[in-house]
């Protein structure tokens, strides 16, 4: 049912580049869907689907789950926040076996650790193989989990990566908006992102990009995927199908960097032992070689080699 392990990420999840939510309550959209080229789909039963449609969209869900356990793409769910009734109801998503759950409205890695409990006795329950489904927390939507985002390190081995949002934080924080005038996040929302990114990176976990609003504006949002895979980010939320194409591109290593890769690769191969070397002109050393060797097993996977 699951894709197989790569050994990015610690092994933890096959890297996602893009993950296309999906509202739950939608049979047009979920079944569109599964045609998308993104690397994983988010059924959503949070913020798409009205608390009128909820019950409804949990036999949706577990359906088209069971429906499709020979995937090529990955299928995560958004459950609703454990701070409420609906996220155990919502957890019965897993008699279908998902490859993941995402958490939003997390306090802190604590939040994980109880999911986990969870889906250790659910996962045995119905039986589904034990540790397959992993956990990926909407790490910054509550003023409390800007304080907690060190605290992923080594707090689960489901944890598969970290993501962000930037609207239920600035709901929460009582801002009328969350950007500048001149289209940029404002200092806290710019502090998410970068304790997002750093505390992926500390737990050796996927940092995934929040989403780009505004899915007609092909050009923006290319340019944002850009600037989020140079500061370091892995993958990117998609709200619309028409926004894939473009995450799944910005996140793949082009013919140059694989070349260049190689290159790195192989002078490091043919001088075993040293660790600084000389390449056109340029010094590298290790962090070279391992982002070098990351580049790799990036386009291997996605099909780039």
């Amino acid at each position: 049912m699951n894709l197989a392990e790569n050994p990015l990420n610690g092994g933890k999840c096959t890297p996602m580049r893009s993950m296309l939510f999906v509202p739950g309550d939608s049979e047009r959209k979920l079944e569109k869907a599964i045609g998308s080229p993104a690397d994983a789909l988010i059924l959503d039963l949070e913020d798409a689907v009205a608390p009128s449609r909820t019950e409804i969209a949990r036999g949706m869900v577990l359906d088209y789950l069971r429906s499709h356990s020979e995937r090529q793409q990955q299928l995560w769910v958004r459950i609703n926040p454990l701070s409420t009734p609906a996220a155990l109801r919502d957890l019965r998503v897993v008699a279908g076996g998902p490859d993941g759950i995402v958490l939003p409205k997390v306090r802190s890695a604590a939040d994980v650790v109880q999911l986990a409990h969870y889906l250790e006795a659910l996962e045995v329950r119905e039986g589904v193989a034990q540790g397959t489904i992993r956990i990926i927390p909407v790490a910054t939507e509550t003023p409390q989990s800007l304080f907690s985002l060190g605290t992923y390190e080594g707090c689960n081995p489901r944890l598969a990566g970290l993501t962000w949002g930037a609207e239920d934080i600035a709901a929460a924080l009582g801002a009328s908006t969350n950007r500048r005038q001149n289209g940029e996040y404002d200092t806290v929302y710019q502090l998410a992102r970068a304790y997002c990114l750093s505390g992926a990176a500390a737990a050796d976990v996927q940092p995934i990009d929040t989403m780009y609003g505004d899915f007609g504006d092909p050009e923006g949002l290319e340019a944002d995927a850009r600037a989020a895979r140079q500061a370091g980010f892995t993958g990117k939320i998609a709200i619309h199908p028409a926004q894939v194409e473009i995450i799944n591109r910005s996140f793949s290593p082009s013919p140059e960097e694989v070349s260049w890769s190689r290159r790195v690769v192989d002078v490091f191969n043919s001088n075993p032992g040293l660790g600084t070397v000389g390449l056109e002109g340029k010094m590298l050393d290790m962090p070279h070689l391992k982002q070098a060797q990351r580049v790799l097993q990036l386009a291997e996977r996605f099909g780039a080699i």
